[in-house]
């Protein structure tokens, strides 16, 4: 690993670029942005400002604290976990140890629940949520910032994560419309819910090792091992969705590559079968699974 020089004349501008080159030479995938965030952290200053002070020559202590950063990059640690933010739906969340890094992707569930509630009234209806796994609490924080009179509830079987998830929630000022409650998936909801969504463990154990050093060194594994074929956690939500949907609702989840066959087949064998809508997201992976009583279907 080669920590980028940082001469004692070179300007913002410079460490950007000085850092770029050595991000492309480790083969990182986005590495003129990593730079700017990292720059840009380091000296507290936001896009704008930093294009303002491009020409600013950098002081011994902020070289120093680039260098840190850039070296934290270099082992493979996300960008969001050195600078301890990632913007979800225009929101930005905190992030720890403790939970995911909201994807881009998990962004089509967002948008599958809200043309599913649009299709049935308007958005500032009172309604109900369930975030199963709420992490950061992405997906509820999503969700209520566009349903001005929803109310949600976010569950985790980690309460690191559930204190990450309120203090978003707080930041946010959304804190007034949630409650977090410890429990695995909805063991301790009493439904029906207008939405359930969860962006599930749904990596299949003996592919965690495959994984990007950035998800199988820094995410926690209980948020990423789906058990041996990557369903254990589709199988408690296919046997809860009756309880939690009732006969009006939706239920909204997140599925990995190659999954949504699989997944969709344990909602719809059961006793009282859903209907399954496939979505994909922008890359055209079959993302989100939308989940309802066949029978409304």
């Amino acid at each position: 690993m080669t920590i980028p020089r940082l001469d004692a004349s070179i300007s913002v501008a410079g460490a950007r670029r000085a850092l770029a080159r050595v991000f492309t030479s480790a083969g990182l995938d986005s590495p003129a942005l990593d730079a700017q965030v990292i720059v840009g952290h380091a000296l507290g200053l936001g896009h704008a400002a930093l294009a303002g002070a491009a020409e600013h020559t950098l002081d011994p202590a902020e070289r120093e604290r680039i260098a840190a950063m850039a070296a934290r990059r270099l082992a493979r640690e996300p960008v969001a976990r050195i600078v301890g933010m990632k913007e979800f739906w225009g929101l930005p969340l905190r992030v720890s140890p403790a939970v995911l890094v909201p994807r881009p992707e998990t962004e089509t569930l967002v948008e599958t629940a809200l043309a599913a509630l649009d299709r049935e009234g308007d958005r500032a209806r009172p309604i109900r949520i369930a975030d199963l796994g709420t992490g950061s609490g992405a997906l509820l924080l999503a969700l209520l910032s566009e349903l001005p009179k929803a109310f949600a509830i976010g569950t985790d079987f980690s309460t690191d994560a559930l204190l990450v998830a309120r203090d978003n929630a707080e930041r946010l000022g959304l804190a007034a419309r949630a409650a977090f409650v410890a429990c695995d998936f909805a063991s301790a909801l009493a439904g029906p819910f207008d939405l359930v969504v969860a962006n599930p463990p749904y990596v299949a154990r003996g592919e965690l090792a495959q994984l990007a050093p950035e998800v199988r060194e820094y995410d926690p594994v209980m948020a990423l091992d789906g058990g041996p074929d990557g369903l254990r956690a589709y199988r408690a939500l296919a046997a809860d969705a009756s309880r939690l949907i009732g006969p009006d609702g939706h239920m909204v989840v997140e599925v990995g590559a190659g999954q949504a066959d699989a997944a969709a087949l344990l909602f719809s064998k059961k006793q009282q079968p859903m209907a399954v809508t496939t979505l994909r997201d922008l890359a055209g992976i079959p993302r989100a699974l939308h989940i309802r009583p066949a029978a409304r279907a």
